[in-house]
């Protein structure tokens, strides 16, 4: 009975396959992280960007998507067809994990189509959903002098937990076939 599971798995994949047509993702984006933080410029309230270095006593956690709809475009987009479309969205996500905003992007060859005319349905879609979404905040993580924790990423054993914003970078690449939408997005 042991050995006929396997077989009987790779069939139900082989019938899966054959019965629906393949939808393959391809990841267009590169996930790096550089912490900086925002500081106040003291002027406009504006802020800058400025590298910050965690010190030996820190650790940085990172922010979970916990919450998170699909962008549905439903009838705002008429067409019956469209390849493989990749919108970019940057994310800012405040440290409460609530979404402050988002902002297309277009700084890479895969994400300027989410900047056309044709295509604002698409990008509308993506940025209503991500508007919605709910993360476990990024924080710094404060540990007594000379703690060297397991793992600086989970904040656990620290004496103090500063939730932080961050900004993420996020692609979704619709699809319309025969009338039908499908979205796959990259970065969660």
């Amino acid at each position: 009975m042991r050995q006929a599971l396997p077989l009987l798995a790779v069939a139900c994949l082989l019938v899966g396959c054959a019965s629906r047509p393949s939808v393959t993702t391809v990841d267009t984006r590169s996930e790096t992280v550089a912490l900086q933080r925002l500081h106040a410029d003291g002027g406009d309230g504006a802020g800058q960007v400025q590298p910050y270095r965690l010190l030996p006593s820190q650790g940085y956690r990172m922010p979970q998507l916990y919450a998170a709809q699909d962008p549905v475009v439903g009838a705002r987009d008429p067409r019956r067809e469209l390849p493989p479309t990749v919108v970019c969205l940057q994310v800012v996500v405040t440290a409460e994990g609530k979404v402050d905003r988002s902002v297309a992007l277009a700084d890479r060859p895969e994400c300027t189509a989410g900047t056309a005319a044709e295509n604002a349905p698409l990008l509308q879609a993506a940025q209503e959903a991500v508007a919605h979404w709910l993360f476990s905040p990024a924080a710094v993580c404060h540990y007594a002098a000379g703690v060297v924790p397991d793992n600086k990423g989970h904040c656990d054993g620290a004496q103090r937990i500063e939730p932080v914003p961050v900004s993420l970078l996020y692609a979704f690449t619709f699809e319309i076939v025969h009338g039908q939408h499908t979205v796959h997005s990259q970065g969660r």
